[in-house]
């Protein structure tokens, strides 16, 4: 597996990643129909490749033979780092590949002067929560989020560098 900062190149493997996740994540939290539209919104060619080309944002990507197979996507400068999306392929989960890019991304924001990293999660993503509290993060609050037309719970995590 290589781990890299991702490329113009990569944007279409992130959105494969992200729907593959989302379908297989959230199917008895969303509809299938704010899944795929959500997706398409979040992740539409142009805006990953606006934050895959910004000074502060730091996208990283898991690779085996050329293909995404998971990617991170913070933003950073000093402070508080924020992580935005964390994301791997359901067929290559339980093999390290998250905690790589979980650790990877911790590793850049610190280098950029981020004291504390923050992560959202649905709070209804056991999956997503146990993930984060295994790596070390500790719930500092909780909020809601708009997906679609529904808002959901959801818990934000942090994590001192």
């Amino acid at each position: 597996m290589e781990l890299r900062e991702a490329d113009e190149g990569d944007i279409a493997g992130i959105r494969g990643v992200a729907r593959r996740s989302w379908e297989t994540d959230y199917p008895d939290i969303l509809s299938r129909e704010t899944i795929a539209e959500t997706v398409e919104e979040w992740y539409t060619p142009d805006r990953l490749a606006f934050d895959i080309g910004s000074d502060d944002a730091h996208v990283l990507v898991a690779s085996v033979d050329g293909s995404v197979i998971g990617f991170a996507h913070a933003v950073g400068e000093s402070g508080t780092g924020t992580l935005l999306r964390l994301y791997v392929d359901p067929d290559h989960r339980g093999a390290g590949v998250g905690t790589r890019l979980l650790s990877a991304t911790c590793d850049r924001l610190a280098g950029v002067g981020c004291t504390d990293v923050e992560a959202m999660v649905l709070a209804e993503n056991g999956p997503g929560n146990a993930f984060y509290r295994g790596f070390g993060f500790e719930p500092e609050r909780e909020g809601e989020t708009t997906i679609g037309d529904e808002t959901h719970d959801e818990v934000v995590y942090a994590l001192t560098l």
